[in-house]
């Protein structure tokens, strides 16, 4: 049975990255909604409160049932975690004259505590809160304080509990992965024996036995998930896996051919969909962003569908559903917020009566691409920039024509190419071109000229839900510039997009 820590969820945004941090110990954890979750099993060694918007005081605060954890197995209260563990075992937590936001410094630290060993005095962390504990339990020892906040820390005299009233997993908070490792390691017990490798091959081997001889369906996007739940699913069932690309029309230039040879090369078997003109005619005159999708969705399905249809004795539906998608489908009313809206659970009608098979659904996305490494997937698979489910027509702003498509997809493989060619391809998270509604005068030789405006998009994350905007030197924006203006024609003028997320998106639309 698999060790892990479970990370309660109380709504705070930094749940996830607690979980992330654990994972980079080498060790397994899960997030359940506070109030949606069966109790400890044999394979929980500790459990961890996350934050959470709340005030521990607000009558509609979060209100868990620790009692089949607490006294019984280590418990870590972060921020609102370490509050709710005074608050409502007899201390005392009250909004605070000194409001803690930012970094603060650890003035005392219990020396003898296992939770700060090897802490460095004066350690920077990061808090976050608007309330502070003003008297702890009895039985509470103080273990560390800052010069604004007494009751930094906490331990339960005779249990493993804690609490912290800052946030170990964020950057800011410099030894907060020791201080994580104390607890998981030291404290919980965790072996520290959850690798990419052993993914691979417990992963493999539970889909051998769940699947035996079934045959398996997998849409593939050319995306680092699909690929990579397409090479654990290959591993385990062979040619009993089928593999359908479908070209809507609206991928980058010479995708379809490229993505089919490089999954072939694999030893995958692939089926390509060749709809661009389905997907293309469906859309004529449509201009509406929202419609934009539904049309491509729903189009999909039928492609897909069809395509499926033609596979004999297939039972399973493989997605490249990772934990993000998973954790926010069962986001609970009140503390998850919702960051996204759109997400892989799902997705194909009922009638494929098609058991659905998610190889991924437990890793985040960094720890997918760990996994396709550690499955020898080449970095032309593993760093791709992610590309929209319905590829370039939220990147033409308005009416989709074929001819938009040529020109989009022209200017787009200029800027990919040239990104890859100065070596900066991997400095950015996603870049993309965006063929807006808008057309400028220029001048091309003696000639006035009235052609399109596209706007260049590149931008730095690490999971999409944040971005910031690319600083790209200027000399490399003059010259994708240029070589657009000189090659393609209809354009005639390239802008770009210095907005981050948020405020702004990613994505045009």
């Amino acid at each position: 049975m698999q060790e892990k820590i479970v990370i309660l969820d109380f709504g705070s945004q930094y749940t996830q990255l607690i979980a992330r941090r654990v994972r980079e110990l080498h060790v397994y954890c899960e997030i359940y909604p506070y109030n949606n979750w069966a109790g400890p099993d044999a394979s929980v060694k500790g459990v961890i409160l996350s934050g959470s918007p709340f005030s521990v005081r607000d009558a509609r605060a979060p209100r868990p049932d620790l009692s089949a954890v607490k006294g019984k197995l280590p418990l870590l209260g972060v921020c609102f975690g370490a509050q709710y563990l005074a608050h409502h075992f007899g201390g005392e937590v009250q909004a605070s004259n000194k409001r803690e936001y930012g970094r603060a410094n650890l003035t005392y630290i219990d020396k003898k505590s296992i939770l700060f060993a090897g802490i460095s005095d004066h350690s920077q962390v990061w808090m976050s809160h608007g309330d502070t504990i003003e008297r702890l339990p009895a039985g509470y020892t103080v273990i560390a304080s800052t010069g604004d906040v007494q009751n930094a820390a906490f331990k339960i005299e005779n249990e493993t509990t804690y609490g912290i009233q800052f946030h170990p997993e964020v950057y800011h908070s410099t030894e907060g992965t020791r201080l994580l490792q104390n607890f998981v390691v030291d404290i919980c017990g965790c072996k520290q024996e959850w690798t990419p490798d052993s993914f691979v091959e417990s992963t493999v081997k539970e889909l051998k036995e769940k699947l035996g001889d079934d045959k398996v369906i997998l849409g593939l996007s050319g995306g680092v998930d699909s690929t990579v739940a397409a090479m654990l699913l290959h591993r385990a069932v062979g040619k009993n896996l089928t593999c359908i690309f479908v070209d809507n029309g609206l991928l980058r230039k010479d995708e379809f051919t490229t993505v089919l040879d490089n999954y072939r090369e694999l030893g995958l078997n692939v089926v390509g969909a060749n709809a661009g003109d389905l997907f293309l005619d469906r859309l004529e005159g449509v201009e509406e962003p929202e419609q934009k999708r539904k049309i491509i969705g729903n189009t999909f399905i039928d492609v897909f569908d069809q395509e499926a249809s033609r596979i004999t004795g297939a039972k399973w539906l493989g997605q490249g559903t990772i934990y993000p998608d998973v954790i926010e489908s069962l986001s609970v009313n009140g503390p998850s917020q919702t960051i996204k809206s759109h997400h892989n659970v799902g997705g194909l009608p009922d009638y494929m009566k098609l058991k659905l098979v998610e190889p991924l659904r437990l890793l985040f996305k960094d720890e997918v691409r760990r996994v396709g490494k550690s499955l020898g997937l080449s970095d032309k698979f593993l760093q791709r920039h992610p590309f929209p489910g319905p590829g370039l027509a939220i990147r033409i702003l308005g009416e989709i024509t074929r001819e938009k498509v040529r020109l989009l997809q022209e200017a787009d493989h200029i800027f990919i190419s040239l990104l890859q060619e100065e070596g900066l391809y991997h400095r950015v998270w996603q870049a993309g071109v965006i063929l807006l509604p808008v057309q400028s005068v220029g001048v091309m030789g003696d000639e006035r000229t009235y052609e399109n405006v596209v706007a260049l998009r590149a931008v730095e994350s690490t999971d999409g839900m944040t971005a910031d905007w690319c600083h790209l030197p200027y000399e490399f924006l003059a010259k994708v510039s240029n070589r657009i203006i000189n090659n393609v024609r209809g354009i005639n003028r390239v802008v770009y997009d210095i907005s981050s997320k948020p405020p702004a998106t990613i994505e045009w639309e």
